[in-house]
């Protein structure tokens, strides 16, 4: 238990602080003595300001001590500590909660620990004959059992379970063999994001004509969110190639108005009633010319 009152030689003991202080920091950085703190019986730290640049509010802390029933008092440790009011640098993060979507880069890797909630085990059979496979060990003998034959040597039941009979096997088949998949927990955290980006409430599902669901560049996903969320299709909407909820809407809704035709030009008119006039001269066999030029009067001889 910490003694209230600093032993009185300990306490006087400044210039052996100080001095000790001066041995272990940079020339000219031991500053005022602050205060005098008793840590036991006959056991006091001095604390003296640090002026080094860039530890404001550091102290130099300088531990002296002696012996029940000694006069002399000896150095126990010297050590920079910071102070109530010291510049410290941030309390450290890990990185997995540092990280926030958009980080990643080319060539980054981001493990995910082995009790990573979002995720939870896939397929999990043991690599074992199907149940109803013929030429399980197990299952063959009952079967000649049933039918009363007998098993000899080189019958199925000594032959050994084709890789394809495997569990394990069918399941690649089935696009099954993901050693882990989305949790309930990641699944429903996915959704909430989903939701919050592109979901009713957000400012444009406000102000749209109709929801996602009734429009016609929506595409459907897989699995078990497909019955709230697709794919948005529309190079124009602002979701473009985004997860969006069913209940989510935009102007650029396939159904959200019909664009006008525009109008057809008018046929050209053909005016054919105009008639040029025609000069009728005197031909001289008496007969008549027609000119195509302006007309003219008629001369008389």
């Amino acid at each position: 238990m910490r003694s209230r009152t600093p032993d009185r030689l300990c306490a006087e003991a400044v210039d052996l602080a100080r001095k000790a202080a001066e041995e272990v920091a940079t020339p000219g950085t031991v500053g005022e003595h602050v205060d005098a703190v008793a840590e036991a019986d006959r056991v006091v730290t001095h604390l003296f300001d640090c002026t080094q640049p860039g530890y404001r509010g550091w102290r130099w802390a300088v531990t002296v001590a002696r012996a029940s029933r000694a006069k002399v008092v000896t150095l126990d440790e010297s050590v920079l500590l910071p102070g109530p009011d010291a510049l410290l640098a941030p309390e450290w993060v890990p990185w997995s909660e540092r990280l926030r979507p958009g980080d990643m880069g080319p060539g980054d890797l981001l493990p995910t620990d082995s009790d990573d909630l979002r995720l939870e085990p896939g397929f999990s059979g043991e690599d074992a004959p199907l149940p109803n496979s013929p030429v399980a060990e197990g299952m063959a003998a009952d079967v000649a059992d049933t039918e009363e034959a007998v098993v000899v040597p080189g019958s199925p039941a000594s032959q050994p379970v084709p890789v394809r009979g495997s569990l394990v096997a069918v399941a690649e088949e089935l696009g099954m063999a993901r050693a882990r998949v989305l949790s309930r927990y990641g699944l429903h955290a996915a959704a909430d994001r989903w939701e919050e980006s592109f979901g009713p409430k957000t400012p444009m599902a406000q102000a749209a004509p109709a929801t996602c669901m009734s429009c016609g560049f929506l595409t459907p996903i897989a699995g078990s969110l497909r019955q709230a969320f697709g794919v948005c299709a529309n190079e124009f909407s602002p979701a473009d190639g985004r997860v969006v909820s069913l209940s989510y809407g935009c102007g650029a809704h396939s159904e959200a108005a019909v664009m006008p035709k525009p109008p057809r030009p008018a046929e050209p008119v053909l005016d054919e009633t105009v008639v040029e006039p025609v000069t009728i001269r005197p031909a001289v066999d008496g007969g008549s010319v027609e000119d195509g030029g302006p007309a003219e009067e008629l001369g008389h001889s």
